[in-house]
């Protein structure tokens, strides 16, 4: 009875940890929306993408049958997400004008693809168990988790630097942390610490940046305004010397 219980609400938290994955993968759209209006990625950092795309995959990995039983919702999310990654960044890759830039974004790309056919084919072959198999990609999906929550580190300093939110979104800073709520409780139905570890530790990450967007937000706002009226300004000096440089025709009238 009881253990029905549990594993009827662990099937709720992690429907819930679904369509809450949904929103964090999602949750990048606006950024992408305004770099394709623009036609350019400015200072967005491509490593969150980067981060997500093998966590993702390496979570597939773990919640397959013949890995961990089970774990059917590990697996529709994470493909789901893993899909998704890898539309970002290839739009990434299209509006990125820095030739050495885009192509590290490419290639690192193409490294996780090898490296996920490599460990996947590797544990399935030499580990002969569910239970070792678990431990193994659980241990390499804690550490690309942890990478993925800790992505954002990078932005972080940049906005301690400019004073700044502007380029680490709100919505992505969220959803990461409800997602890392929402994970961490389904992992204590019953304990899982391969997704309890990462998952807590990206509550914490999460807390950090919505900390710092609190901090800057007012901050941020005066920036942004300040750009509008020093652009304004500088449109309104080239009218200016524009109009004084043409050269009225003078016409004279003969006597």
């Amino acid at each position: 009875m009881v253990s029905h219980l549990l594993s009827t609400i662990r099937n709720g938290v992690g429907i819930t940890g679904n369509v809450i994955s949904l929103f964090l993968f999602l949750s990048p759209v606006p950024t992408f929306v305004g770099i394709w209006k623009k036609g350019s990625v400015e200072q967005f950092s491509p490593a969150p993408y980067v981060a997500t795309l093998i966590n993702c995959m390496i979570w597939v990995v773990y919640g397959l049958p013949m890995v961990h039983p089970n774990s059917t919702l590990v697996v529709t999310i994470n493909g789901t997400g893993t899909t998704i990654e890898i539309v970002y960044l290839t739009l990434f890759i299209i509006f990125c004008h820095d030739r050495k830039k885009r192509a590290k974004v490419a290639l690192i790309v193409l490294v996780e693809l090898i490296f996920i056919v490599v460990v996947a084919t590797l544990v399935l072959v030499i580990a002969h168990t569910t239970e070792r198999r678990s431990m193994v990609i659980g241990i390499i999906a804690i550490l690309f988790n942890i990478m993925m929550y800790a992505s954002p580190l990078l932005v972080m300093k940049l906005v301690i630097t400019t004073k700044s939110v502007e380029y680490m979104p709100f919505s992505l800073s969220l959803a990461s942390f409800a997602n890392g709520v929402a994970w961490t409780t389904y992992a204590f139905l019953p304990f899982d610490p391969f997704i309890a570890v990462p998952n807590g530790l990206g509550t914490l990450f999460s807390s950090a940046q919505l900390l710092l967007y609190v901090t800057y937000y007012q901050s941020t706002k005066r920036i942004i305004e300040a750009r509008k009226d020093s652009k304004m300004e500088l449109h309104l000096s080239e009218v200016v010397v524009k109009g004084g440089n043409d050269d009225p025709k003078k016409t004279s009238i003969a006597p």
